[in-house]
């Protein structure tokens, strides 16, 4: 009776209960289901801090208020209560379902969902204050803090901070027997106070459990209540525990409270990011933080979580020792998973890195590295070590020298701003388009100069470009630290010490940012740069269309474009465009003016065409496609052309262009947005296949030295031989007599003795060329000396005709009369002395000597001579001409 007067069993409706399932009828039981106790709430049946009916005990066995089953576990129960429903027919339909329900993981007993007494925050009177406290804060990205976290602060509901478990930090609240007097204690000193003790030390639960206080109400003594705390509550209270706040650290806690930053995953929405926010608006009316990152779920790459029990993922030390923990950062960072949202991990990822950013890096590096020694051992005490000098490479004249100055400081603008924003997913997809500029376009544009092999290259030249690669490869280190720290302190410590005593920093760390120069910053030169790398783009893919290789030069390249600045840019980059496509020429066309070339085809948007004209669309069609070159092109440039007296415009009409020119002698490629065209002269002249032919041989001599694993700087020479065509029957590889290598013939075309002395001819007439090109001597294999250190030596094929290759290091030559005078005329001393002198090693042998006066002391066969540079050996590979 006393129940229903409070309004229960009753029918109540809502929208949870469906009619597809069941029978549409539902027990209310608010102490066992969220549901159910959300409902009688709004009911008025169960009410906030009122007692609630929960006739089951924390064992699970029926209280006294159910006499017919008290102390009954209640899954023993379950088979009387029906059988009693039954008894009294009350019972329509007994069966079983199978259901997913929760079980504990320790006991494998099935779990009840109940309610029990706990500890409250009174969220929902302060969710105004925790509303507008979310504005102030800033989140990356912003729809969590917008969206999810507003949600969930709109709809907060108090707070239970409390536990039923041993191990935590004990509440420190003490209460009377009946509950009605209550005391919560803030310090230690309280508690001592309101005790009477005096050795309170420790305030974990078994040292303070026994400690009582003494009722202000005439109720006896207060206990402490059993419960600990939520660990949440102490996740949110973090930021004042840390510094034992208000006790000690007061002034420190306050001028650097709110945090600047804090970063966490999307689970902590209704986590730490919550508890921070409550606690910091509960007791300083402001949020605990000023910018947060939201990161998200980081899931095997079969969509699955995490699981150790499956292994469905790599081992993370297995990773980091593989490819590096800074690939494995970068990976991460550049990933969805900056952005809230969900990653499949894949090795295979963090491979991609290591090989198209790390390696790449590392290898420019290294390129300088040995560039700036090459010069040093090149000029020696003339130019002396290396020394960077950012005002020499930000004055240089060569202007691919200041757009990647420019372009590195545009890059440190763009992440300062972002970083400033909190934004890491913008900031590393721009950092590694960079690292892609540096290697694939200014180190391989200016290789020539960086190495002092072109004629025109001088030794300022090539310091200003050192100097240049030297400042981009120390900003980018500076730069990557936070994101790659051990591949950044790597290549500082390795740079560093080239710098004046007074810049230089213990590590990269110590570094500041970069700031940027706003002096070295250049658009037009970013601009000129940004025209010229499609057009090298669309004339390899021209290339590639006719099987015409980068080694045979061709007579022109003709780049089509609407705007006169475009085209104005790339003249101004054009020795770069005619030595990457290798092509005699760069020609410039405006659209308008080569329809000899070109066809503009105009493509209509039907759809919103269609809807501005109706039914009358299909006559605007015809006067559409009517619509002259000349107009076309103008519309190109104006996005707008008048038909009849309507105007169209860009979103409305799609202009492409369409080469026209002659198939057989020409390739055509077009840009994305159909708006660039270039056209390649496909057909080389005699001279052009001859300087092909040189290319072709220096290919060959480079993939010998690297087979050798020669350094740039080892001091070598070349040999070859062009052999008769049947001397290369039977040799490994392309047979002699085949066109396999050429790219002109077709694979299997014949070759003729004409051909062989043909290629001989051109060889022998441009071995100046091939000299120049590889940096070291190239000679008829005639001029080498019998005794020569050959280091390796091949037969490759080269247009199907056979080439001998050999590679010789210097060695000493001794005058075989002159050294065995000096041993009675023993003929036999001077070949052991040529051996011995054969085995030293070339550099180490010339530093002796310098050291010694030229001489060296030699002593063999118990006997010692001094032998004379120049009176008794020389030092070469080659033979008098």
């Amino acid at each position: 009776a006393g129940e229903a007067s409070r309004g229960c069993f009753r029918v109540l409706t809502d929208s949870f209960v469906k009619d597809d399932s069941g029978t549409g009828v539902v027990h209310m039981a608010p102490a066992f289901g969220e549901e159910d106790n959300r409902i009688c709430k709004l009911a008025g049946i169960v009410t906030k801090g009122a007692g609630i009916v929960c006739p089951i005990d924390p064992n699970g066995r029926f209280t006294p208020e159910v006499t017919e089953y008290a102390g009954m576990y209640i899954k023993d129960a379950d088979p009387l209560i029906i059988a009693d429903l039954k008894k009294r027919g009350r019972l329509l339909d007994s069966s079983s379902i199978n259901h997913s329900y929760p079980f504990c993981w320790r006991s494998e007993t099935p779990l009840i969902y109940r309610t029990i007494p706990s500890w409250f925050v009174n969220v929902e009177s302060i969710k105004e204050r925790l509303l507008a406290n979310n504005e102030k804060t800033h989140w990356v990205p912003e729809f969590v803090q917008t969206k999810r976290f507003h949600n969930w602060l709109k709809d907060a509901r108090d707070w239970a901070i409390s536990r039923n478990r041993f191990w935590g930090t004990p509440l420190p609240i003490w209460t009377s027997e009946d509950g009605e007097e209550v005391v919560v204690v803030g310090s230690i000193e309280e508690l001592q106070r309101l005790s009477g003790r005096s050795d309170i030390t420790d305030l974990h639960r078994h040292f303070i459990d026994d400690i009582t206080i003494p009722s202000r109400q005439g109720k006896g003594t207060l206990h402490r209540v059993d419960e600990v705390f939520d660990c949440w509550f102490e996740s949110g209270a973090m930021p004042y525990a840390q510094q034992h706040y208000p006790f000690e650290n007061k002034d420190v806690l306050e001028s650097a409270f709110p945090a600047d930053f804090i970063a966490e995953g999307l689970d902590q929405t209704r986590g730490w990011f919550y508890t921070l926010m409550v606690l910091s608006t509960c007791i300083f009316d402001k949020p605990a933080f000023q910018h947060l990152i939201v990161n998200g779920l980081v899931l095997a790459e079969d969509g699955r979580k995490m699981s150790k029990r499956l292994k469905n993922y790599p081992d993370p030390v297995y990773v980091i020792n593989e490819y590096g923990a800074d690939a494995l950062r970068l990976y991460l960072i550049n990933s969805p998973v900056v952005c809230a949202e969900t990653l499949r991990f894949s090795e295979a990822g963090v491979k991609g890195i290591t090989r198209d950013v790390l390696l790449p890096w590392y290898n420019a590096f290294r390129f300088f590295t040995q560039s700036a020694r090459r010069l040093e051992l090149q000029e020696g005490a003339a130019v002396g070590a290396f020394k960077p000098d950012v005002k020499l490479a930000m004055t240089s004249p060569n202007l691919m020298d200041r757009w990647i100055i420019a372009s590195a400081h545009s890059l440190i603008a763009y992440v300062r701003t972002e970083m400033e924003a909190y934004r890491l997913y913008t900031t590393v997809p721009h950092i590694l388009r960079f690292i892609e500029q540096l290697t694939n376009w200014y180190i391989k544009l200016n290789r020539t100069r960086l190495q002092r092999k072109a004629e025109e290259s001088s030794v300022e030249d090539c310091k200003r470009a050192l100097c240049s690669l030297y400042e981009v490869l120390m900003l980018l280190s500076k730069l990557m630290a936070p994101l790659t720290p051990f591949l950044a302190e790597y290549f500082y410590q390795a740079l560093m010490p080239a710098l004046p005593e007074a810049e230089r920093e213990p590590s990269v760390h110590y570094c500041m940012v970069p700031a940027v120069l706003e002096e070295a910053r250049d658009p037009a030169i970013e601009r000129a740069v940004a025209a010229m790398q499609p057009v090298i783009e669309l004339g390899r893919t021209c290339r590639d269309r006719k099987k015409k290789g980068l080694k045979i030069p061709l007579p022109e390249v003709v780049v089509i474009h609407k705007d006169q600045q475009y085209l104005n840019d790339v003249l101004s980059l054009e020795r770069y465009i005619t030595s990457e496509l290798n092509v005699r020429k760069v020609t410039v066309r405006r659209v308008a003016e080569a329809q000899d070339l070109v066809k503009l085809k105009c493509m209509p948007n039907h759809k919103s065409l269609g809807a501005r004209f109706g039914k009358s669309y299909g006559q605007w069609q015809g006067k559409i496609r009517a619509l002259t070159h000349e107009q076309l092109a103008t519309f190109l440039e104006t996005q707008s052309v008048t038909i009849d007296g309507e105007t169209f415009n860009g979103e409305e009409l799609l202009v492409q262009t369409e080469f026209v020119g002659n198939a057989e002698t020409h390739e055509a490629a077009t840009s994305d947005l159909r708006d660039l065209l270039v056209v390649l002269d496909a057909v080389p002249d005699q001279a052009m296949l001859d300087e092909g032919t040189v290319r072709e041989v220096v290919n060959r001599v480079q993939k010998l030295r690297k087979e050798a694993k020669l350094l740039v700087q080892d001091p070598i020479e070349v040999f070859y031989r062009v052999l008769p065509l049947e001397a290369g029957a039977g040799v490994a590889g392309t047979p002699a007599g085949t066109c396999k290598d050429d790219d002109d013939g077709a694979a299997g075309a014949p070759v003729t003795e004409a051909d062989v002395a043909n290629f001989a001819r051109v060889v022998s007439a441009q071995e100046s060329s091939v000299s120049k090109l590889i940096g070291k001597p190239f000679l008829a294999r005639a001029r080498m000396v019998p005794c020569a250190a050959v280091i390796c030596e091949v037969v490759r094929n080269v247009r199907g005709v056979q080439i001998e290759i050999a590679i010789a290091r210097e060695a000493p030559v001794v005058d075989a009369k002159a050294v065995a005078a000096m041993a009675g005329g023993d003929a036999g001393f001077a070949t052991h002395v040529q051996q011995l002198l054969a085995s030293y090693e070339p550099v180490a042998f010339k530093k002796a000597l310098a050291a010694n006066g030229q001489s060296t002391n030699v002593r063999l066969d118990s006997r010692e001579v001094i032998l004379k540079l120049g009176s008794h050996f020389t030092i070469a590979s080659l033979a008098s001409p």
